[in-house]
């Protein structure tokens, strides 16, 4: 392709307009939650987002490029037009639907709290008093425990990624965590670093913060990158592309 070309394609991309020979798609992401979106040791982006972005983009005879963004500010950035999609575990809830559209469901996986082994803390008021508990912000597990915790005498403490939060729980400074399930299970759990750690309780489930699934964000101007996203998510999910993305790193459900 001539630079010219690959000139306007690119115009058109930063200007949220996309013609049916669309080149490239952006994706943002906050590598820091594994194993969903996280980094290998040579610095390359590693999960199941990751892949299911790439399959999305394959399907599109499109190049995938990805753009790291701290999760608090990549609705921002998405408005912004410094990229094209949000990939990155984001759960669709009422919030952020009055700022972003969204694809069709990615996955679903509900929070957990994960603490000390033996602690004998439950995901509750009465359980959490005078505790302090970690999460990421900008996500639905920081509206929830906020909307629910913190007005009850919780202390709720954010950061700007999951490793963040993870550091401070290993070091005593946090007595719980919230996060995916999934997340916590695969990303730290089963890990070296979360071996004196377990879950807290059991899932939580709360349509109004907590949403009803992911999808990939997008903006709501761009109706045609998401009638395309959301042809080529149905048609990986169909010729069993999907399932094979989420053996690989999952052996439950997390579509459904």
């Amino acid at each position: 392709m001539k630079k010219s070309a690959v000139s306007v394609v690119l115009a058109l991309a930063a200007s949220g307009v996309y013609a049916k020979d669309l080149q490239v798609i952006r994706f943002g992401v906050d590598p820091t939650y594994a194993p969903f979106e996280s980094k290998a040791p040579d610095g390359s982006l590693v999960g199941f987002d990751i892949d299911l972005g790439n399959a999305i983009c394959s399907k599109l005879q499109v190049k995938c490029v990805w753009v790291e963004n701290s999760f608090d500010g990549i609705i921002p950035a998405l408005k912004a037009k410094k990229f094209d999609g949000i990939l990155s575990s984001m759960s669709v809830t009422e919030k952020r639907q009055a700022q972003i559209a969204f694809s069709d469901k990615i996955s679903n996986v509900l929070p957990r709290l994960i603490a000390k082994k033996g602690s004998d803390l439950q995901p509750t008021v009465e359980s959490l008093q005078g505790k302090r508990i970690g999460l990421e912000q900008g996500s639905t597990q920081e509206v929830y425990a906020k909307a629910y915790w913190a007005p009850k005498g919780v202390t709720i403490t954010t950061y700007q990624n999951q490793d963040l939060v993870y550091q401070d729980l290993i070091a005593g400074r946090l007595d719980a965590a919230l996060q995916s399930s999934v997340q916590a299970d695969l990303g730290f759990l089963k890990t070296a670093a979360g071996a004196d750690f377990a879950f807290a309780g059991p899932e939580l489930r709360d349509p109004k913060t907590l949403g009803v699934g992911a999808g990939i964000g997008l903006r709501k101007e761009d109706t045609e990158l998401r009638e395309q996203i959301n042809g080529a998510l149905a048609d990986i999910i169909k010729d069993g592309t999907y399932q094979k993305i989420s053996d690989k790193y999952f052996t439950f459900d997390v579509y459904n």
